[in-house]
């Protein structure tokens, strides 16, 4: 079913060579919204043909494996700039449970924003109390000596599913190839938790051979390590590392946070699409998850957007393998 849209079109709008993203722009619309079908031009006005808005098709479960909750704070969340205003504020449990309703989630999996053990204890009392938190992915001293007895004593805490530390920020690239940090993350082993590596894709190269040194560990790749996202030029070095990488059968990896690395200021799904092809091509939906990486996803795309941009990406997957991108695999490896 389509429908129209008339707006006064800009004079070089009646030029031909716009394609209908650019259309979309210069009507002032957002190129993730009302997917165009055609362009029809009568006397001083644009006719746009769209599609009615649908509702996202229903999946038997849906999973986000990656989102964030905090009670804002200047001084505790000092990564957030002021070109991050949006991210300016609270997001809680309340909040949480309108996407949820929105977006037609069943659950979330939580992760860490700060790199204290107390936000890890407070994101547990959250998901101790809201069934929609499927689980935990907590920051923990993994550079500790002491860090096994930390362990031990989450070992209580059955919503704890996963450690992550904050590798993107740290200032040598190497950081990740450290000794007492490899100490501390081999402390993981027989534990029934996952490590996700949260990196940037000049990190790629450090991060195989960590993943090399813990083949028993279960591993999550945030983010698809984040590659440098351009409209008019493809992240080669990315792709040749993440390919390697995604041989690792421990690891499986997370299709989120992209959006966000979109250099350019305005996206459309064919933006993001080659960065799909090639992470579907090298996990397969068995070791592909989705994930939103709300509210950080805001300062692109509403929750709503990103996953109507995936259920899009998705939609020539079989039923099977759509049910592993958007519950199976999330809840398999994190034991959800």
């Amino acid at each position: 079913m389509s429908s129209s849209l008339t707006v006064v079109a800009p004079a070089d709008c009646r030029r031909s060579g716009h394609t209908l993203a650019s259309l979309k722009l210069k009507c002032g619309l957002q190129p993730h919204t009302l997917p165009l079908i055609s362009v029809r031009y009568t006397t001083g006005v644009l006719l746009l043909l769209h599609r009615k808005h649908q509702p996202l098709p229903t999946i038997a479960m849906l999973i986000d494996s990656h989102h964030h909750l905090w009670k804002y704070s200047r001084d505790q969340y000092g990564w957030i700039d002021d070109q991050m205003a949006v991210l300016k504020q609270d997001f809680l449990v309340p909040e949480l449970q309108q996407v949820a309703a929105d977006g037609g989630i069943d659950g979330f999996v939580a992760v860490q924003a700060q790199q204290t053990l107390e936000e890890t204890h407070t994101l547990l009392k959250m998901a101790a109390g809201e069934p929609l938190i499927r689980g935990v992915v907590g920051w923990l001293p993994l550079a500790d000596p002491k860090v096994g007895d930390t362990l031990d004593r989450l070992a209580s805490a059955p919503l704890l599913k996963g450690v992550r530390h904050v590798v993107q920020d740290e200032p040598d690239d190497q950081f990740i190839l450290g000794k007492d940090f490899n100490h501390g993350v081999a402390q993981l082993e027989g534990r029934n938790l996952v490590y996700d590596v949260l990196i940037f894709a000049r990190q790629l190269p450090a991060s195989i051979e960590f993943v090399d040194s813990h083949p028993t560990i279960p591993m999550v790749l945030d983010h698809i390590a984040k590659p440098t996202i351009q409209v008019d030029q493809f992240d080669q070095a990315w792709e040749q590392h993440f390919r390697e990488i995604a041989k690792r059968e421990n690891l499986t990896c997370k299709f989120s946070g992209v959006v966000t690395e979109v250099r350019d200021e305005q996206w459309t799904i064919d933006t993001v699409r080659p960065y799909w092809e090639v992470a579907l091509d090298a996990f397969t939906p068995k070791r592909l998850m989705f994930g939103s990486d709300w509210p950080v996803c805001l300062l692109k795309s509403p929750h709503r957007g990103w996953l109507q941009t995936v259920q899009q990406l998705a939609a020539e997957l079989s039923a099977d393998e759509k049910a592993d991108l958007f519950a199976n695999t999330a809840a398999r490896v994190y034991n959800l």
